[in-house]
């Protein structure tokens, strides 16, 4: 096959029709990871289930939706990316779907635990890595912002409508509505998305005329993820990056995500305000994530990951005190400014992957985004526990601020490329 540097029709590259499928896929996806933050009030309504035993669920959740990726992209590598994501979207169609059918609280750990979460892992931010990496040499961190925003915007902004569902038809309407959506992405994804740019005679964005690109992987999957494990956890930068995006996860999908919206409710606001503040994040998470995406292109990432967690951990630490039963302004300013931290932090720690673990950078940031989900479970259950035994979520808010600060310090201290091996 004779490839061609040229751009297509009306001037623009083949890499950015593919990133718009990419990201209307990924946003579409969003409501998926929504769902659970809706659902704590209304389960616990209707089955007397406790506030920890469904966070159980939502940590089963989370972790496999984390430690799901790395495999996830190694599965790409050797199947594709049209493949590997369809799969996932019938995953989640069926877990979600079925939930409906549930009496047990184990259905809910089966099915929005297991099945969601490896359906949603395998759709998770390495897809946004892998594309990435596979079309563009130029703006690379630009669209890692523009893909991770479709992400963490779509799941929020998908909140009201959820909320106003499990509240007014009711939580089972609102589940058959995420698995219709799952269905309906699936198409999208096989007809319009495509794995590489040799697929369609072309090169990568920006890639040098003539150059090469990497064949795909035939290895095994589940052995190359591993492998690439075993040879990252030798270097000190993936502990650092592993942690810091640990704390990441805790402090923005485990415990803001997944329980902001009941803690409001504790103070007496309405669930769909309180929906509605989530979705304001999400709508200011587009600046954040995209600006922080262009300035990884031009600041030291590291420097970025440090000012994010930083600046995150304090705001933390001032929000039991901006909880009322109505929107004040103080809250407001905590919601516009969370927003543009949300997931700023994501554009930097794959620059950070990539020049640090060259070829085996998305492989390794899904180990690395694995760690991201295995700190969201462990706060997600954690406040669950909190709110069973103290009545507040205080603790769960001042904990999660403090360690947001140790994140600072962490990134601060991850090395250069040529410190890989230590």
């Amino acid at each position: 096959m004779t490839l061609s540097t040229t751009p297509t029709r009306r001037g623009l590259h083949r890499a950015w029709y593919v990133a718009a499928v990419a990201f209307v896929t990924i946003l579409g996806a969003a409501g998926f990871r929504a769902t659970p933050g809706v659902l704590i009030t209304p389960l616990r309504n209707e089955f007397g289930w406790s506030a920890g035993t469904i966070s159980l669920a939502v940590s089963i959740n989370l972790v496999l939706y984390g430690l799901t990726a790395p495999f996830a992209a190694a599965l790409m590598d050797r199947f594709g990316m049209r493949r590997v994501v369809a799969v996932a979207l019938l995953l989640i169609a069926c877990g979600s779907g079925l939930t409906v059918l549930m009496t047990a609280s184990w259905h809910l750990l089966l099915l929005w635990g297991v099945l969601v979460g490896l359906g949603t892992g395998s759709m998770a931010l390495v897809f946004a890595a892998t594309v990435v990496d596979r079309w563009f040499v130029r703006h690379r961190g630009l669209v890692t912002g523009v893909l991770t925003a479709g992400g963490a915007t779509g799941q929020l902004v998908f909140l009201p409508v959820l909320a106003q569902l499990a509240q007014g038809p009711g939580w089972r309407f609102a589940s058959l509505t995420v698995a219709a959506a799952a269905l309906v992405v699936v198409p999208c994804v096989w007809w319009l998305l495509r794995d590489r740019p040799e697929d369609v005679g072309t090169t990568a964005l920006g890639a040098q005329p003539g150059a090469v690109r990497a064949a795909p992987s035939t290895a095994n999957a589940a052995v190359r993820a591993v492998t690439v494990l075993a040879a990252a956890a030798r270097t000190r930068p993936f502990w650092l990056l592993a942690g810091g995006f640990a704390i990441c996860g805790a402090s923005t999908n485990g415990l803001v995500g997944t329980h902001f919206i009941p803690a409001a409710h504790d103070h007496g606001m309405a669930e769909p305000v309180a929906a509605g503040l989530l979705a304001v994040i999400g709508i200011f998470d587009i600046v954040g994530t995209v600006a922080s995406g262009w300035l990884s292109d031009k600041i030291d990432p590291k420097v970025l990951l440090g000012v994010y967690y930083g600046l995150r951990g304090l705001s933390l630490m001032v929000l039991p005190g901006l909880f009322a039963a109505t929107t004040e302004p103080s809250m407001l300013i905590f919601i516009i400014f969370y927003g543009l931290d949300w997931v700023a932090t994501v554009p930097p720690t794959v620059v950070l992957c990539r020049r640090v673990y060259g070829a085996d950078g998305a492989v390794v940031f899904g180990w690395v985004f694995g760690a991201h989900q295995v700190g969201a479970a462990i706060a997600a259950f954690g406040a669950g526990l909190t709110r069973d035994h103290l009545g507040a979520y205080d603790l769960a808010w001042y904990a999660a601020g403090a360690l947001c600060l140790v994140a600072a310090g962490m990134s601060l201290a991850i090395g250069h490329a040529r410190e890989r091996r230590t």
